[in-house]
């Protein structure tokens, strides 16, 4: 079965990063990547593809990062959607923001491609 990963970023630049850290598993293990730039256009993917892992960028318009997370874990009660939240912050503060509203785990940008590819494949329960 495929597995879906969802990256949300406002930055572009950040979108084309994360997708090339994670193509790998594309090409190697069925899984699908779907992006999404804001907390609206995130939400509805989420709603429809149920994606099993999140990449979630924190500052974003229209819809916060933390707002979104707490729609999907608290709102809709979809604790299976395992959401990584990725800031450029690494403030005590942000991360007990990100814990108090569902966030599964806490990564701080400027991330290591490697630790973003390690870490997918151990959410999504993959081999190397």
């Amino acid at each position: 079965m495929t597995k879906k990963v969802l990256i949300v970023d406002d930055e572009p630049n950040i979108l084309i990063l994360m997708e090339q850290a994670l193509e790998k598993l594309e090409d190697e293990q069925d899984v699908e990547l779907l992006t999404a730039k804001n907390g609206i256009e995130a939400l509805a993917i989420i709603k429809e593809e149920k994606p099993d892992l999140v990449f979630l960028d924190v500052m974003m318009p229209k819809m916060s990062g933390l707002e979104l997370c707490n729609i999907v874990k608290k709102e809709l009660g979809m604790q299976e959607v395992y959401i990584i939240m990725l800031t450029a912050k690494g403030q005590e503060f942000d991360k007990q923001s990100g814990m108090a509203v569902g966030a599964d785990m806490y990564m701080t940008k400027p991330f290591r491609p490697k630790e973003v590819l390690a870490k997918a494949r151990e959410v999504l329960g993959l081999l190397n």
